[in-house]
């Protein structure tokens, strides 16, 4: 099986290692000195006491080196999605499928949906649906992702925990290139179920995310701060109850309650989010797809959202005066 993975850092490194270690034609799609450290000695991951180093027959920044693809897997920040959407395609075949482990409101999100706005583009995620034409939504299969993983130095990526890519096809139907991908994703150790419901799960992820992501940047503060002291997690609190909301008015069914979920967050402890490792590392931030996103649909289900339009606000001139989100 040909698997490329577009923009092989921490996570597309971890997830390739895997799948190369489990027999599959594995290419590297990344750039700059992690590329060139891999280029020269291989991918070196480091989980759970072990090292692991792989050769990949193909690392480059040029798309066109791998050709066609059995999957084409991008695990690149949302912000980034649209900018490489043509280097994404030069990988796509007839038959190729495109997996999605990006956070956030996916592009595709109401792509074949029986509602009002199916079909609709989301502005903050896909601005004048380019995404939608360029890489259409037929092609997709969702992965949501929840390892955590680092690329510690070029070329070297440690892998923290969880080993679980939730899969779901926009239409809720368990295809074969779902289960291919699923059979081979277990071979490689990992956990890899196919959710019929795929949208409910994006929601799960995404419900703290777009509380702890935004008041992480703006505070400073681990998760373990977030949820746990009074102050801040009532300001979590109260976004994601106008974030679940906005999910219920689209159709979404929670299997877990808010207070259950920011438990969830404090049991992680001390971690930055990735929005607060970007910050400090002067790295765009993913608010549009994390937050942005959710505005804008609560907009489209007339759902007041106070809390999360203030934090918003405040997150992205945040981001600005650092260099971090666009003007």
């Amino acid at each position: 099986m040909r698997v490329a993975i577009f923009g092989a850092g921490a996570i597309g490194g971890y997830l390739g290692v895997k799948l190369a270690e489990a027999g599959a034609d594995v290419s590297f799609i990344a750039r700059g000195p992690h590329l060139a450290a891999m280029r020269a000695n291989g991918v070196t991951l480091k989980s759970g006491g072990e090292t692991h180093n792989v050769r990949p027959l193909l690392c480059t920044d040029d798309p066109g080196e791998a050709g066609p693809q059995d999957y084409v897997i991008v695990t690149l920040k949302a912000h980034s999605l649209p900018g490489a959407a043509p280097q994404i395609a030069r990988l796509m075949g007839p038959d190729t499928t495109l997996v999605t482990g990006i956070n956030g409101v996916p592009y595709w999100y109401f792509y074949g949906i029986d509602s009002p706005w199916r079909d609709r583009v989301i502005e903050n995620v896909d601005p004048g649906g380019g995404l939608w034409d360029v890489l259409h939504p037929s092609r997709v299969l969702h992965a949501i992702v929840y390892p955590a993983a680092e690329v510690t130095e070029p070329g070297v990526i440690e892998h923290g925990y969880g080993d679980r890519f939730s899969l779901g096809e926009p239409d809720g139907s368990r295809s074969e290139r779902a289960e291919a991908l699923s059979r081979l994703m277990i071979a490689a150790g990992l956990k890899a179920p196919v959710r019929p419901r795929i949208r409910d799960e994006i929601w799960v992820k995404l419900w703290g995310n777009l509380a702890f992501n935004p008041i992480s940047a703006l505070t400073g503060s681990t998760l373990d701060r977030i949820a746990g002291r009074p102050d801040l997690r009532a300001v979590s609190r109260a976004m994601m109850v106008e974030g679940r909301d906005v999910a219920e008015a689209l159709g979404i069914r929670f299997a877990i309650d808010v207070d259950k979920r920011l438990d969830g967050g404090a049991e992680v402890g001390a971690h930055k989010t990735s929005m607060l490792q970007d910050l400090e590392r002067g790295r765009p931030m993913e608010i549009d797809a994390i937050l942005g996103a959710v505005v804008e649909l609560g907009g489209l289900v007339d759902r007041p959202m106070p809390n999360c339009e203030l934090v918003l606000a405040l997150v992205r001139e945040r981001a600005r005066l650092a260099g971090c989100y666009p003007i």
